[in-house]
């Protein structure tokens, strides 16, 4: 299992404003410069709440947007973007664009980390087999990750719409499931190897975060994710969040959810295990 040296983390955001496997509604690839804006507004600050700071040197760098790129293979460009800053020994955050974007992210995570474990948030299971004709739909990266075995585990929270197929498929790949009709607020995960973390907004109830195409009601506050990520035991050391979409996002509220939740995740990747 690789290995990060405590005294030399650093994590980088990474934009991937991409949404072309978007169904019902676009507008997550304009996520990205928004999420920005509310991380480095003056309204706050840098402060984690686990007390790093990250304006602090190295703490965190941006990496940029990957570009689009006319006849470009989308997921080839995205892999070769992680892979270079895992190659520099950062751990990834990516701001998306849609869940469809996890693929080729978890590609270039799982080749430096083979025993990789997935930690997703979601109010959709996003396993099916292929969802309206497309196999890389937003709905399909979860099915498309555990056929590859790029994960050894992948536990998913905050699940609220599951039908049919969706079981069938958690069946088959032996996903570990807590839908919200099961949540208990002293659950805690524990994993025995590298954890990376999938974020999709609308894993959010949407009174907490409306910018997102696909609203659930029902669905986890913004205070319960944050105690999940920072009660997990293990080593995070990459992550997502996903399928903000700012055309229907209400006096930026999505946007500043995101950006705690990236200072959060950096600062849970910087404590280690």
């Amino acid at each position: 299992m690789a290995q990060i040296n405590s005294n030399h983390r650093r994590t980088a955001i990474i934009g991937l404003p991409f949404d072309e496997n978007s169904s019902y509604l676009r507008g997550a690839a304009e996520a990205p410069p928004l999420i920005r804006e509310a991380l480095y507004s003056d309204a706050g600050h840098m402060w984690t709440e686990n007390e790093f700071d990250l304006r602090a040197e190295s703490a965190l760098t941006d990496a940029g947007d990957v570009e689009d790129r006319p006849g470009a293979d989308v997921n080839s460009r995205i892999e070769l973007a992680i892979s270079n800053l895992l190659e520099r020994n950062l751990l990834p955050i990516a701001l998306g664009g849609d869940q469809a974007v996890t693929v080729p992210i978890v590609r270039a995570v799982a080749k430096k980390y083979p025993r990789l474990n997935i930690l997703h948030f979601d109010a959709h299971s996003d396993i099916y087999d292929e969802f309206q004709g497309n196999r890389y739909s937003h709905a399909c990266p979860f099915a498309r990750i555990m056929e590859e075995n790029l994960a050894q585990r992948l536990v998913q929270v905050g699940i609220r719409t599951l039908n049919g197929h969706q079981r069938e498929q958690i069946k088959r790949f032996g996903v570990e499931v807590v839908e919200m009709k099961d949540w208990r607020d002293d659950l805690f995960f524990e994993f025995d190897a590298p954890v990376y973390i999938s974020f999709d907004m609308d894993g959010l109830d949407p009174a907490f975060a409306p910018g997102v195409s696909h609203r659930e009601p029902g669905g986890l506050s913004t205070r319960q994710a944050l105690d999940v990520i920072q009660k997990l035991k293990g080593q995070v050391i990459g992550a997502d969040i996903v399928e903000f979409n700012p055309r229907v996002d209400v006096l930026n509220m999505t946007a500043a959810v995101c950006a705690k939740l990236c200072k959060e995740i950096a600062g849970k990747m910087l404590a280690g295990a």
